[in-house]
């Protein structure tokens, strides 16, 4: 979606929702979200990782695994990996808030796995965290190969999360704990 304008992303939603509502199940549903992703961001990877911490993890930790999975041979769904307290994950697990990084030293100095990801050409991510009140049970993730995003593709990956959440249940169990805040050490679904 080269420059789009409001009205087109107005548009290229309202279809999104349409196609969302016929949609028989999880699977269609997340790859029309898929397809509308590409859309959005162009030449991009889309990824929903689920948060599957439970209470028998260590405080300060999130467990994530992979739900959906646009590019599943690198990236294979129910891959899962540990992310420790960094402002990444205070953004998006504490704070519930939306997490927009732009450039290739920011994707380094955010992500551990970076290395796995440059050959690929990503270096610009939006990740949307999916709540269940303040709990992030999962976040919705786009990793494009431009530098910089758009105000209208944010927008957009920011509405396809909020349209997908429906079609991504909550982990069982889920639990986290932060020690080193000021805020609440436990959130539970």
């Amino acid at each position: 979606m080269q420059a789009a304008t409001a009205s087109t992303l107005t548009a290229l939603m309202a279809q999104v929702l349409d196609v969302l509502a016929e949609a028989s199940g999880g699977d269609e549903a997340l790859r029309e979200v898929d397809r509308f992703r590409r859309e959005i961001a162009g030449d991009s990877v889309f990824s929903i990782q689920q948060n599957v911490t439970t209470a028998r993890d260590p405080a300060d930790e999130i467990r994530l695994r992979r739900f959906f999975s646009s590019e599943g041979e690198r990236y294979p769904v129910n891959g899962t990996k540990r992310k420790t307290l960094t402002p990444w994950t205070e953004r998006l697990f504490v704070q519930g808030r939306v997490f927009v990084g732009e450039g290739a030293e920011v994707l380094a100095s955010h992500f551990d796995d970076f290395e796995r990801m440059r050959p690929h050409g990503l270096q610009s991510v939006i990740n949307v965290p999916l709540l269940q009140g303040r709990l992030c049970y999962a976040t919705f993730n786009v990793f494009g190969t431009r530098p910089r995003w758009l105000p209208q593709e944010v927008l957009g990956v920011r509405l396809l999360a909020l349209a997908a959440a429906r079609w991504v249940p909550a982990a069982p169990g889920l639990a986290h704990r932060f020690t080193d805040l000021s805020l609440p050490t436990r959130r539970e679904a």
